[in-house]
């Protein structure tokens, strides 16, 4: 099968982990915030790609709990990056019918970036053609714990269904494929839970050169695997 082509299985839901902005940046002598500049301009081609290819549900990790320990001047570029995203490509998602979701503790974030955030997922609630998620302050250990202890305030025992529905991606399929570039081969505490029986891919591309090709190679490569989900194949 061609790798320009789609092939006819395709994911339900693909997440991405967008590695290697800072790496595309230093290889041009260019500072780290060039490097996530340029990281959006190929968010939005991806996620445009995903949605017109057809697959309904798309997350990205944007912001991890370990981002904040970053110098002070790269936060301040990606908030920036952030409040330009969510400002200017608002209407064209709606338009599109995309729903906005996040994940994540929002409460670290400024407030006029929260305020943002929180209109474009409110104005994008009744869309129902695809939806973009996205992984804001998110630690997948952070938020088993949080659901723990949601868990712990309902005072009753809870099983993998239940427990599922107190994580923040209760209405969200798990994610069938887990994409990460720059060539690192770890899932860096994103969605622990979710990915138990997903398909995992990581690509030497950095995240900024990533682009249609590769993704189809993936989803290729997605496509020509065996998914049992621990069973034996009858």
């Amino acid at each position: 099968m061609k790798s320009d082509r789609l092939p006819d299985k395709l994911p339900r839901h693909i997440a991405f982990i967008m590695d290697g902005n800072g790496r595309w940046a230093k290889r041009r002598l260019l500072p780290r915030k060039a490097g996530h500049r340029e990281g959006v301009k190929t968010l939005r081609k991806i996620v445009d790609e995903c949605f017109r290819a057809g697959i309904p549900f798309v997350t990205l990790y944007a912001f991890s709990t370990e981002n904040k320990e970053r110098p002070a001047d790269e936060v301040e570029t990606l908030f920036s990056l952030m409040k330009e995203y969510f400002t200017e490509f608002l209407g064209e998602m709606l338009e599109k019918g995309i729903r906005i979701t996040v994940m994540g503790d929002l409460s670290y974030f400024p407030a006029d970036l929260r305020s943002i955030i929180g209109d474009a997922v409110q104005k994008s609630k009744d869309c129902t053609d695809s939806t973009l998620n996205i992984a804001l302050n998110y630690g997948a250990r952070s938020e088993i714990v949080r659901a723990v202890n949601a868990a712990v305030e309902q005072g009753k025992p809870v099983d993998e269904t239940s427990f599922s529905r107190l994580l923040y991606t209760a209405d969200l399929p798990d994610p069938d494929l887990v994409v990460r570039t720059s060539g690192e081969a770890r899932l860096s505490n994103f969605m622990l839970w979710q990915c138990a029986y997903s398909e995992l891919f990581f690509v030497k591309t950095l995240w900024p050169d990533f682009g249609k090709k590769e993704l189809y190679e993936v989803l290729n490569g997605y496509a020509a695997r065996d998914r049992r989900f621990g069973k034996v194949k009858q």
